[in-house]
């Protein structure tokens, strides 16, 4: 019976004896909070944010006179939107994999995503009062303005033909109407489209609703790089009278 005491009171200063485990260090670092990311079941969505909830606004028309972003940046052919909306991460996704399934046969050929939904969009229950702070969180989206490029297709040497088919089952995807574009296409400024580069006097620009006409595009097109080509000889011939001189 002593020795029974004395073996308890002998474990109870032993010390504790640690289990085998993942230590703190081993285990899978978990993000802070207000931070997504990318890889999470294969969704288009920002790595990480500031603030978990924002205001989603609306698609602004550019008013300023930009017409950044309306052309082709990798070449090939793309889809141009002709009117601004708000674009959703699972509307971006499930035409992005009706394009690479497209053109998958032909090697080489990419799919290049021009816009990037980064603005979380909450929502409330129908029928909720007003108040009481904002929503939960619903899904990822993107303000597009009217005339923005959203998907490009380049490289493999894919002809037009193919790239028209693949770009059209995007256009489906989208929820307002859209236009197949190439490199010779003009710029866009909301529904004018011309060449904006050139001097506001020497510019030619037609609406948009003109363009459904059959070739009216290219022709604009080709006048304007004839504009373009004859500007740069009236500019070779006055360097050289001026190295003449």
């Amino acid at each position: 019976m002593l020795g029974l005491f004395r073996s308890a009171l002998t474990g109870l200063g032993a010390p504790a004896v640690r289990t085998a485990g993942p230590s703190r260090a081993q285990l899978a670092h978990p993000l802070p909070a207000g931070t997504q990311a990318r890889f999470r079941g294969s969704q288009l969505m920002p790595r990480r944010i500031k603030w978990k909830k924002s205001a989603k606004g609306r698609p602004a028309l550019p008013t300023g006179g930009s017409v950044k972003g309306t052309t082709l940046q990798y070449g090939g052919f793309g889809i141009r939107l002709l009117e601004q909306v708000r674009l959703t991460a699972a509307q971006l996704k499930s035409a992005q994999a009706a394009l690479k399934r497209k053109i998958k046969p032909v090697k080489g050929a990419e799919v290049h995503l021009r816009v990037f939904p980064d603005i979380p969009v909450c929502v409330k229950g129908n029928e909720t009062r007003m108040g009481k702070g904002k929503g939960t969180f619903e899904y990822w989206a993107c303000r597009v303005p009217a005339g923005r490029v959203v998907f490009e297709i380049a490289g493999g040497g894919i002809r037009e033909e193919i790239a028209k088919q693949a770009l059209k089952l995007a256009q489906v995807k989208m929820p307002v109407q859209t236009e197949f574009i190439s490199t010779a296409s003009p710029r866009r400024l909301g529904n004018l489209v011309g060449d904006f580069d050139r001097p506001p006097a020497a510019q030619k620009v037609v609406r948009g609703r003109e363009l459904t006409t059959p070739g009216t595009q290219s022709q604009i097109a080709r006048e304007a790089k004839q504009a373009a080509d004859a500007q740069a000889k009236a500019d070779l011939e006055e360097a050289s009278k001026i190295a003449r001189v």
